[in-house]
Formats: structure tokens, C-alpha cells, sequence
């Protein structure tokens, strides 16, 4: 109830004019729906709980603006709300509203503190083994083709399918031995190719290969299945698409399997940023929905263009090492203007490694006289303009082998058979700047103001506590939402933390720690 009396009424109708449905009766007001998404997920009710709110409790219709006798509406509408809200492609527009008059207020400082990080979802599907994502794929394409075509089906479908595709397909349901698990996993592959071949025969609408489960199936054949003389193979290890191509189940064909250090999962990711302003509240600004696949560091330029395009770039970011991509964090820094607290990755080549070796920094690089001098005071003979796989200019810089070869010291710069040294390096305004950097991150006064970094966990246990950590829906965009809204829900409960002087929770020490510390 404070939010309504402290920021007014949030949202109006003419932010969802593209969400009033067309036909049949009149639409319900779309701003009461999205306040009605963020509380359910605040209060994490199902649909039908939620709509029962709406009829029975006063506070939530003090909220809506809604009388006192209102009947409410039923619980489907919440459902039919949230597909429209993804086919519009409005869903970032419920935090941005928010944050805008959150600016207006106050409470958002520009150019201040943010912080960064990202943490596993897992989609709202089982775990599949191969097996059992071949037998459920050609299961799901039948049923389909029951619905849209069931007299072309039924005409030419053999009867003995009946027994095969008819049963739930579950691991313990199917053979145990090696030999007869890929057995029946070829027999699949040859009934979905034959299938494939009718449905794309010319005597077949064509509409049929539209279908969703006919294409899933059409790529789920594809990723375990191949074709040599007209027999069809069960694919083995080292012969399968990478993890980013494989679709892991025919119910959300865009949920990923991915592993990161000891966590593996199947789903999606997230990433949360943050304002971090001491003498402000901790509201979340950004939250970028991906599949698992994708690594933290492949997402700085979307993020940083997002908070751009919402005049929300911090003075200072701060994020952790899987986000640290050097050719991003030179553009993000000149281009944005954003500071970027953060340690970058090290040099992992073995002269770097090993502290006797000679890594790029024992070398002298003279830019005017395009000139590099080894430890050894020997000059090298050739200095190339390249461009490396993604386009970013490159110096290469290399030594001669009458100067290599009967070095002292060749063991510590090159392992080649016939010793040649050469090195690769930005240009000088680049190179400068990641030299500059990775030489204060090992400085006391980076670790202090890096520490503030560590307070980004306790939004995303705090999200975890929200339920965020498992979709409640299948596919990226239905993820996102849910992931949108329950930002919304913990800046509701931090406004109102912030509105009543509640302080910032602090990190609490063991027992042992502050026994010793007394």
C-alpha cells in the first residue's frame, strides 16, 4: 500500500494500447494486470490465487483502484495477459516505468554505482536422456498430427506405432543394455525419417512442415541421428552439435544444457545489475535474460547499450572475472564513458605462467621507431599491421632467428623447434590501458572498492528467495518475464525498506569469528 501512496499510480493504459484484445468482450485494464503479475510474483501465488486476491482482499484493491464490490475477474485472463505482453514485446517496459520515476524522485543517482552478476534458471522441463528426447519428440509429432490432420494420420500411420508411441517414455520403461538402448534409439530415427519423408512427400500439404513439432522434430532427428547408405546411425560422442545448437527437450526447444564449475543445469541464464550508492536504495536497473549457453563476458555490450538507451550507465560497474573480456572492457570504457571495476583475465600462454619466463611486459616496445627489444637487448626484425578473428586491429612484432637461436636465455621465451619469438599485441593506446589496469588490480586501494562488488550475492539469494531460480514457464521470452516481475517485486520491498530507514543488511560472522574478534 505504501508504493500506491508514495509513487502514485505506476502504470496507465496507454503504456499497453497494443494489449487490449481486438475481439470478443471488452479487455480488462492492462496497468491493473501488470500490478496484478508483479504481486502474485511478489507473493508468489499461482494464477487462480492471485485472481482470488483481487476479489477478496482489501489491500489489493486499494492498489488497483478497484471499489470495494468489485467482482475481479477469472484467472485464464493472467495467462492470455502474459502472451500478449511477449507478442508485444513490452516486457522490459514494467521495470523501465518504475525506474523512471524512481529518477524523477531521487532515488536513483546518475552516473553512480552499479554491480553485476548472474546465476543459473532452470527451465520448467524434466531432464532428458537422449533416448528419451528422440522417443518424446516423435511422441509430441504424432500428437499434433492427431489434432490438425487426424484422418491423414490415422491413413498413414502404421498400426504397430500404436504400441511404441502411445506410453509415457520414461528411462525406467526402456531397455538397460548399451546395445539394445541404441537398438531402439535407431529404430526411432528410422521411424521419424520416414515420417519426415511423408509429411514432406508432395502428396502432403505443405503446411504441415509449419507445424512447431514437425520442425522440432526435424532438428532433434538432425542433432542425434545421421545417414550413411541409406541406413540410419545413432549418433556417439564426438560426433554431437555443441551444447549452444542441442535442443534438450521437444517442450522448450530454446533451454540449453550448461555446466559451470561443479553446477550443471538445463535452462537459462540471468543477469542482475544494481545500483550500489551508499546514501541510496539498492534498486535492481537491468535484468538481461539468456540461454545457459552463453558466457557472462558475451553479454557486456548488450548491457551496457541497454542502460545506455535507458540514460541508467553508472559512473563505476562492477563485476566479476567471467565478465572481464578485454576488447569489450576498452570500447565499454571509451564508448560509454563507464569505469569498470573488475579483474581482468591473465595471460594463461606458459611464458606468463612461469615467473622466470619472458612474458610480453619483459619487453621494451619502442611505438615511434616500430621497434621491440627482448630482455636480451636484441631488436626485432619485422613489426605487421594485423587484425585478429573478429576484426580489431593487431601488432605483430617478431624476432630473427640468428638472434633467437643461440640465445642464453631461449628457453625462457620460446619452445619452438626452430626459435623464433614473436609477439601480439594491441596498439599503443589499448595496450597502455590494459597494462595500467591489470597492474591496479593487485593494488589495496582496487580490493576496497572491489569489495563492494560482493553485495550483488545477497540480491541474487534474495531473488532465490522469490523462486526466480526455476521457471515457472517454458521459452526465453515467458523466462524473461518472470524474471522482469520479480525484479519489480524485490524494488517494491526495497523501496519500502528504504521509505521506513530499515538499513542495509550486513554480512554476519560466525560465531568463531566474532568470539576472536571480541
Amino acid at each position: 500500500m505504501q508504493i500506491r501512496d508514495e509513487l502514485g499510480r505506476i502504470y496507465e493504459d496507454g503504456m499497453f494500447a497494443e494489449l487490449y484484445s481486438t475481439e470478443g468482450q471488452p479487455a480488462l485494464s492492462p496497468w491493473r494486470l501488470a500490478m496484478v503479475t508483479i504481486m502474485q510474483f511478489a507473493e508468489d501465488l499461482t494464477d487462480r490465487q492471485a485472481a482470488e486476491a483481487v476479489r477478496g482482499r482489501i489491500d489489493w484493491k486499494y492498489i488497483l483502484g478497484l471499489t470495494l464490490t468489485d467482482p475481479g475477474f477469472d484467472y485464464s485472463v493472467l495467462s492470455e495477459f502474459r502472451g500478449r505482453l511477449v507478442t508485444s514485446g513490452n516486457i522490459d517496459k514494467l521495470l523501465d516505468r518504475l525506474l523512471e520515476i524512481c529518477k524523477v524522485q531521487g532515488l536513483i543517482k546518475e552516473r553512480g554505482q552499479q554491480r553485476t552478476d548472474s546465476t543459473h534458471i532452470l527451465s520448467a522441463v524434466r531432464d532428458l536422456s537422449r533416448l528419451e528426447l528422440a522417443g518424446m519428440s516423435m511422441q509430441q509429432t504424432l500428437n499434433s498430427l492427431a489434432v490438425v490432420m487426424p484422418d491423414w494420420l490415422k491413413m498413414k500411420a502404421p498400426a504397430h506405432w500404436t504400441e511404441r508411441y502411445s506410453k509415457r517414455w520414461e528411462d525406467y520403461r526402456l531397455p538397460k543394455t548399451e546395445a539394445e538402448r541404441v537398438a531402439l534409439a535407431e529404430q526411432v530415427g528410422r521411424d521419424g525419417l520416414w515420417l519426415m519423408m511423408v509429411m514432406f512427400g508432395t502428396d502432403a500439404p505443405t503446411w504441415l512442415r509449419q507445424i512447431p513439432a514437425v520442425q522440432t522434430l526435424r532438428q532433434i532427428w538432425l542433432q542425434n541421428y545421421y545417414q550413411t547408405d541409406g541406413v540410419v546411425h545413432w549418433r556417439r560422442a564426438g560426433n554431437l552439435p555443441p551444447s549452444g545448437k542441442a535442443i534438450c527437450s521437444p517442450f522448450d526447444t530454446q533451454a540449453r544444457f550448461n555446466i559451470k564449475r561443479q553446477t550443471e543445469w538445463t535452462g537459462y541464464k540471468l543477469h542482475l545489475t544494481e545500483t550500489c550508492d551508499r546514501d541510496a536504495p539498492h534498486l535492481i536497473v537491468e535484468v538481461l535474460t539468456t540461454v545457459a549457453t552463453i558466457q557472462d563476458n558475451q553479454v557486456m555490450i548488450e548491457l551496457h547499450q541497454k542502460l545506455a538507451d535507458k540514460a541508467l550507465l553508472p559512473g563505476e560497474h562492477l563485476l566479476d572475472q567471467g565478465y572481464s573480456d578485454s576488447r569489450d572492457f576498452i570500447n565499454i570504457q571509451q564508448q560509454y564513458g563507464v569505469e569498470l571495476i573488475m579483474p581482468l583475465r591473465t595471460n594463461h600462454s606458459w611464458q606468463q605462467t612461469q615467473t622466470t619466463a619472458y612474458d610480453l611486459s619483459h619487453f621494451q616496445i619502442d611505438w615511434a621507431a616500430k621497434r621491440v627489444t627482448c630482455p636480451q637487448g636484441k631488436t626485432s626484425s619485422a613489426w605487421y599491421s594485423r587484425r585478429d578473428k573478429q576484426g580489431n586491429p593487431r601488432i605483430e612484432a617478431r624476432f630473427d632467428t640468428a638472434d633467437c637461436g643461440p640465445c642464453p636465455a631461449q628457453t625462457l621465451c620460446t619452445h619452438a623447434k626452430r626459435p623464433r619469438r614473436k609477439l601480439t599485441f594491441r596498439l599503443q593506446p589499448q595496450h597502455e590501458l590494459l597494462l595500467s589496469v591489470r597492474a591496479y588490480q593487485h593494488t589495496p586501494a582496487f580490493k576496497e572498492r572491489y569489495a563492494l562488488r560482493s553485495g550483488i550475492e545477497g540480491t541474487i539469494s534474495q531473488a532465490v528467495a522469490f523462486d526466480i531460480r526455476q521457471s515457472r514457464y517454458r521459452g526465453l521470452e515467458k523466462t524473461h518475464i518472470q524474471h522482469v516481475v520479480t525484479a519489480i517485486a524485490i524494488n517494491f520491498k526495497r523501496l519500502v525498506n528504504w521509505w521506513n530507514d530499515v538499513p542495509f543488511a550486513t554480512v554476519k560472522p560466525s560465531r568463531f569469528a566474532a568470539l576472536m574478534a571480541a
